[in-house]
């Protein structure tokens, strides 16, 4: 689509369905190479970038099924679909499905700790000049791993008898490099404790699938996670959180529109600021 035409002097009113976020689903979805059992995630947004993860996951071995489409749903309906990585059938991920989407990296986490090994490619596929994933890299050195470059892939080892929990305080915060260390950890040995984490709802969506599946996080949503390792993750159904974008962008276009909308299937707590200013400008928030 070049362009978006947009006629204005109308008010705005109707209900509105408020997706899934991407940025919680997709770290959802590669969580789910860290158990053999199934994971089911309600509210998957139906986007582009999750289509593409679901055949990365494939690569690796999962088995995906979908929930077919409900009556009455658009183009950008949410699903629910069931992941089963029984079997890891290829530890790399290669160049041409990691250079799609950046988040793809973020599978060097499952398969580490899970296998041992991941061979992973650079986003860009370039080991050149300073790298966009230097503080994964770190984090996951932390934990034991050892980790080299070559023609623009990571390979990561675990030491024998797996991954060991640590303290490792990022040098600046960062929601990918929590989602990674966090993953990595929870089949670590030993107790992991992150500092200066992210504290988005993304990272606390993630830790409570992760607790659901076995794991033992704490802290999730503070500047301080500990993440204290077990021997294995079982499968866990768990609904990813509404898109807070998206919620406040239809918030605050009905704000500068005016009008009565009803914005379904989300949560204002995960927007407290923005709400807070909508409100402050006149509108009327329920």
């Amino acid at each position: 689509m070049d362009r978006i035409r947009i006629t204005g002097g109308n008010e705005l009113r109707g209900i509105i369905p408020i997706s899934g976020a991407k940025n919680a689903a997709l770290p959802l979805m590669i969580a789910s190479l860290l158990t053999d059992d199934t994971l089911t995630l309600e509210n998957v947004p139906h986007l582009a970038d999750v289509e593409q993860l679901i055949r990365i996951l494939g690569n690796h071995g999962a088995d995906i099924s979908v929930n077919g489409r409900r009556e009455r749903q658009g183009e950008g309906y949410s699903r629910t679909i069931h992941f089963t990585s029984r079997n890891i059938v290829d530890t790399t991920a290669p160049y041409e499905l990691v250079s799609k989407m950046r988040a793809s990296f973020w599978v060097i986490a499952p398969l580490l700790a899970r296998e041992g090994k991941a061979r992973v490619s650079l986003p860009g596929g370039c080991a050149i000049g300073t790298r966009p994933v230097d503080l994964f890299i770190e984090g996951l050195t932390a934990l034991g791993a050892n980790i080299e470059i070559d023609s623009g892939y990571i390979n990561a080892t675990a030491p024998k008898g797996g991954l060991i929990g640590a303290r490792y305080v990022f040098p600046k915060v960062s929601v990918g490099a929590t989602h990674v260390m966090m993953m990595a950890a929870t089949l670590a040995n030993g107790t992991t404790v992150i500092g200066n984490a992210a504290r988005e709802p993304e990272v606390v969506d993630l830790a409570n699938c992760l607790n659901a599946m076995g794991a033992k996080v704490t802290g999730a949503g503070t500047s301080t996670i500990t993440i204290e390792g077990v021997t294995s993750l079982s499968g866990a159904r768990h609904r990813v959180l509404p898109d807070r974008i998206e919620t406040g962008t239809y918030a605050m276009a009905v704000a500068m529109t005016g009008g009565d909308v009803v914005l379904e299937g989300t949560n204002a707590k995960l927007l407290d600021t923005a709400v807070e200013a909508i409100r402050r400008a006149g509108a009327e928030i329920t």
